[in-house]
């Protein structure tokens, strides 16, 4: 705190909390942090409604109540409503404090849910305020808006058309270029245009984006932004190595490296997400609940080892001449392990003894029951995923059109 004493009250509602500046400091409250880096008055007020000097004292007219229970989740970690509080209102408290929803537990989460999916109504964080942007600054915020939101203009919206469009034909003829009747010296001289031609598009694109990005590091970082290049690259690492090494070379007859390379054009369907929401969903959905996916996957690891241990044991380990030998091993029984536990079930092996079958059966519904677990929390975390990006979106696209009427 570069003003004031070292001890900091705040005044909610009426009901004074009172803190050292360093621990406001280390608080998991956004608004909070900002406040701390405030140099001048001026920079205070925009965060809280009044300052008093003196008593160095920050006037906040929100819910004490609500901010009573937002300090109790800062002190042993769980954060639950406010009994007989309408949840709509202190989830819009927990935004003004910069928390989110992920802060909830579990029950309550289900809850606010419910409350945002019957409402229609959704809060988000206040952005950051800004000061007046230069003519060029102001520029280069349009066009990052132009090719990184879609809906934020009908120039995004024409340009995320164009791109889809490139990738729908990258596809057509990176699916077309496996047919027989495509290997003739015609066809592959128009494929190789056509796909110089959507790798231009995409290079230019990609490019754009980074020069017009406001931080560098984390657009390199950016999930999507390593899809792309992954997508780019093998184009001109394949063209590289024709070049290098002519066309009728022997590590191009060979072509191992390169139609492994060619084939990473796959990763072109995923920059579809940037047009679609529900693959945004999906991916954001992924990315948050990442602990239940290896909760899962640990699941499925310690039921493949013990299933398939036994299943090699009872198939093939009692009789060794005589034994089922599918089950020869236990790296062969796992291989029956996930398939029964997804309940596929290929046929390709199964048991043929009573104990091997009542394993088996054991194993199935096991697999139910251990995949089942961790979906309440995945499609918890989908339904709120979506719910953001789709009014996020909806909001960026009447605040465009907002200003394209002034």
């Amino acid at each position: 705190m570069k003003f004031g004493s070292s001890l900091c009250i705040l005044n909610v509602g009426g009901r004074r909390f009172s803190f050292s500046a360093e621990l406001m400091k280390r608080l998991p409250l956004s608004r909070l942090s900002r406040l701390h880096r405030c140099v001048s008055e001026s920079e205070l007020l925009e965060l809280c409604d009044d300052y008093d000097r003196d008593r160095n004292e920050f006037f906040f007219d929100r819910h004490s109540e609500a901010f009573s229970f937002i300090m109790l989740y800062v002190q042993h970690g769980k954060l639950r409503f406010v009994p007989h509080m309408c949840e709509l209102s202190f989830y819009n408290e927990m935004l003004y404090w910069g928390l989110e929803s992920a802060d909830l537990q579990p029950c309550c989460q289900r809850r606010l849910d419910d409350r945002l999916s019957d409402c229609f109504v959704h809060f988000f964080p206040e952005e950051e305020p800004r000061g007046p942007e230069e003519p060029r600054s102001r520029w280069l915020e349009m066009m990052r808006r132009t090719f990184e939101e879609p809906t934020s203009s009908l120039a995004a919206q024409i340009l995320a058309s164009v791109s889809m469009l490139f990738v729908i034909i990258s596809m057509v003829m990176l699916c077309a270029s496996t047919l027989p009747d495509w290997k003739t010296t015609e066809t592959l001289d128009q494929h190789r245009i056509i796909e110089a031609v959507c790798i231009g598009w995409f290079t230019a694109e990609c490019i754009i984006r980074f020069l017009v990005s406001r931080d560098k590091c984390e657009f390199v970082r950016r999930p999507l932004n390593i899809i792309d290049l992954l997508a780019i690259t093998p184009y001109y690492v394949s063209v590289t190595v024709t070049i290098m090494t002519g066309e009728n070379s022997q590590l191009q007859r060979a072509g191992v490296t390169l139609r492994v390379l060619r084939i990473m054009r796959i990763f072109w369907v995923i920059k579809l997400a940037r047009h679609f929401l529900g693959l945004q969903t999906l991916g954001l959905t992924l990315r948050r609940c990442y602990r239940e996916m290896m909760m899962l996957l640990i699941f499925i690891c310690v039921a493949m080892a013990i299933f398939s241990a036994l299943a090699q044991l009872l198939e093939h380990g009692l009789d060794l001449e005589a034994g089922n030998q599918d089950y020869a091993s236990i790296p062969a029984a796992c291989w029956w392990v996930i398939i029964s536990m997804t309940t596929v079930g290929y046929g390709d092996m199964y048991p043929v003894t009573v104990a091997g079958r009542v394993l088996g059966g054991l194993c199935v519904v096991s697999g139910i029951v251990l995949l089942a677990l961790p979906i309440t929390f995945i499609y918890h975390s989908f339904v709120q995923c979506y719910h953001e990006l789709k009014v996020r979106s909806a909001r960026c696209t009447h605040s465009l059109s907002t200003e394209f009427i002034n």
